[in-house]
């Protein structure tokens, strides 16, 4: 190693040695609590060492939890003006940015992704907050819908209590995500960070708390889905759940909360087509095409896992992906030179591997791929060749850096072969020819698209899928639509004849 990754090695460890020290609590009613005493451990994805035993909540963790919530959300947080709540939210996103470099050491160990995407999210994070937080005077903002006999008018009021269930593979970004607009809108929040990677919602808790949150507003459980999850979802106190996960997750989470008809937002799994044809500009493409993939270790809902490529150019094109795949480089997620640190579990690892031998079985080829190094959970890039959309590779959500490249004839083929499987989150577009960049986008079977361009986001916009992709959307006054409930008031202007009975 060198002196300045060993440095920053040493760097990461100094935040890390308050979770060595002690087990990590949960965040309830503004105090530390550690339940019921009893614990899990979350391992760093590079060597598989403890990082940190962590407190493991249940039924009565989330109860308290709840409860505190609703109480916080009752006496105070749903009254404070949009303009305070604006306050402390650009408070929060201050001190998320003064604490950026242990947000982003801590997370890379925690998850193996690399520094040089982790080293901005916590500056994500942060604008996440200040988006919303700007957004928090004109929550509650309706619509005049006057007629000849009454005046009515809208608001939006904050729903309750609410759950959010974030996932492991970009934590803190996703965890603000939800976060921020919940709390924008007035609501109180039960928070259940992923058992895999639980840290950095520790550091997010303490934020919001240092920064004049109040105690109950934000409260932090940790614990796995068969539980805490559970519990969580079945909550009477808890109005809505938003999930970002697998897809058969978010349907067990569906059926929990149907007692209580609970509302539940779900951003779920993909697998996302790029579709390159002859006529783009190829380099940009390939760029576009390695980056969606290969970027995050693949970790991510929007990558761009099936790239369908016109026929005319599927060799050339494949070749430059495969020379350029072969030089990725695989490492410790603190160097900065890495492109693919470790995935983040061994079970994860197991899973991803196992495709290889479908791969093989159905025919394609295969380049690249298999473990890399002997400890850890490093995987190399792996690249399925002369694929078909019925191949297992083709059609289920792998989660890792792999990607699946597939021939087609025309534009027609192009759409079939692209809206050919369950999910429908997004769909990237590479082509000079306007009228089909509109055709297509308007056609693909996605909640999101882009043209010509890898994922840009831009946070008014909404954010979310089709099909078995998920339900609603993030994204601008999107979140409040499932944070807030709106409300009609019709005000007679006393010229309206009243029907009467009974005379």
């Amino acid at each position: 190693m060198s002196d300045a990754l060993d440095k920053t090695i040493a760097r990461a460890e100094g935040f890390l040695k308050r979770f060595r020290e002690k087990p990590v609590a949960h965040l309830i009613d503004g105090k530390q609590d550690s339940g019921s005493g009893e614990t899990f451990e979350t391992h760093s994805p590079i060597d598989n060492t403890i990082i940190a035993k962590v407190a493991r909540g249940g039924a009565a963790e989330i109860d308290k939890a709840a409860k505190a919530a609703m109480k916080a959300f009752r006496t105070g947080w749903s009254q404070t003006s949009g303009e305070q709540r604006r306050k402390v939210l650009h408070k929060i996103a201050d001190a998320i940015e003064a604490r950026a470099d242990e947000i982003a050491l801590v997370e890379c160990i925690d998850t193996g992704q690399p520094i040089r995407y982790m080293s901005k999210a916590a500056l994500r994070g942060a604008e996440n907050f200040r988006f919303y937080a700007d957004r928090a005077p004109a929550a509650q903002d309706g619509l005049s819908l006057p007629t000849d006999t009454h005046l009515n008018y809208t608001i939006r009021q904050p729903i309750g209590p609410v759950g959010v269930i974030t996932p492991w593979n970009t934590p803190f970004m996703l965890s603000t995500w939800k976060i921020a607009p919940a709390l924008a809108a007035g609501c109180a929040v039960v928070h259940k960070p992923a058992e895999w990677s639980p840290l950095t919602a520790v550091l997010l808790s303490e934020i919001c708390l240092e920064a004049g949150l109040p105690a109950g507003v934000l409260n932090t459980v940790h614990g796995f889905g068969e539980d805490a999850g559970k519990t969580l979802t079945e909550h009477p106190d808890i109005k809505a759940i938003g999930f970002v996960g697998e897809s058969a997750t978010g349907s067990a989470i569906m059926a929990q909360g149907a007692r209580s008809l609970k509302r539940v937002h779900f951003e779920l799994g993909g697998k996302n087509p790029v579709v390159v044809f002859a006529d783009a500009d190829l380099d940009r493409a390939l760029d576009a095409v390695l980056f969606m993939i290969y970027s995050l270790n693949g970790e991510r809902c929007t990558s761009s896992s099936r790239a369908l490529v016109e026929a005319s150019i599927y060799d050339a094109f494949s070749k430059r992906a495969a020379e350029r795949m072969k030089k990725i480089k695989v490492g410790h997620p603190l160097d900065p030179a890495t492109e693919i640190g470790p995935l983040i579990h061994p079970r994860h690892v197991d899973k991803v591997l196992s495709y290889v031998k479908a791969a093989e079985q159905e025919g394609a080829t295969i380049i690249g791929g298999g473990r890399a190094g002997s400890q850890g959970n490093f995987v190399a890039p792996t690249l399925y060749l002369g694929a078909r959309n019925t191949m297992k590779i083709a059609q289920e959500e792998i989660f890792g850096p792999v990607l699946t490249m597939i021939p087609f004839a025309d534009e027609q083929e192009a759409l079939a072969i692209a809206n050919d499987v369950r999910y429908g989150l997004a769909a990237y577009l590479w082509t000079k020819d306007v009228g089909r960049a509109h055709r297509f986008a308007q056609a693909v079977e996605a909640g999101m698209v882009w043209v010509n361009s890898e994922n840009v986001r831009h946070l008014p916009t909404p954010f979310g899928g089709m099909k078995s992709s998920g339900i609603g959307r993030d994204g601008g006054d999107y979140s409040f639509d499932f944070y807030m409930e709106t409300k009609n008031i019709a005000i007679a202007l006393d010229n309206h004849k009243i029907p009467k009975i009974g005379t």
